[in-house]
């Protein structure tokens, strides 16, 4: 944990409720209580440069860890992964996709880009809360963050 801050997470994913089970999950880890949630590429790039409605660094912190789902509207996941790895403030911000697509491709490509980890939603919902528990265990409670 960085200092006994909270840990900031950007979470961009376009689907309502699974945004909800990921919040509801990570809730739980009180460490992990500033989760900002946008939901396309677009307004991920937009928080992360500070552009347009998220230009004040004060209301769009700088995220600790980003949750990432790959099909998003606007500007595809795999853009996102690859503009947020390719910049040198943001490169080091570890990157977790979060996704439907068990496809090869689409998890080589992202390692590619540079993702931290992979993981694929389970369809159902106590599959889903159970992945965000152990997502949760390992990168709040258990993984370090650089200062």
């Amino acid at each position: 944990m960085i200092k006994g801050e909270p840990i900031s997470i950007l979470l961009v994913e376009d689907d309502p409720a699974h945004a909800e089970i990921v919040r509801r999950n990570l809730a739980d880890f009180r460490v992990a209580n500033r989760i900002h949630h946008v939901a396309d590429g677009q307004a991920a790039l937009d928080y992360l440069f500070h552009q347009g409605v998220y230009a004040d660094p004060e209301t769009s912190p700088r995220p600790h860890l980003v949750l990432l789902d790959l099909r998003l509207p606007k500007v595809d996941g795999q853009e996102v992964l690859r503009r947020i790895k390719e910049d040198a403030d943001l490169r080091r911000i570890p990157t977790v996709v979060l996704t439907t697509s068990a496809a090869e491709l689409d998890m080589v490509r992202a390692y590619n880009h540079g993702a931290g980890s992979y993981l694929v939603k389970p369809v159902g919902f106590e599959q889903f809360s159970g992945l965000m528990k152990a997502f949760g265990f390992y990168w709040l409670a258990w993984n370090q963050f650089p200062d």
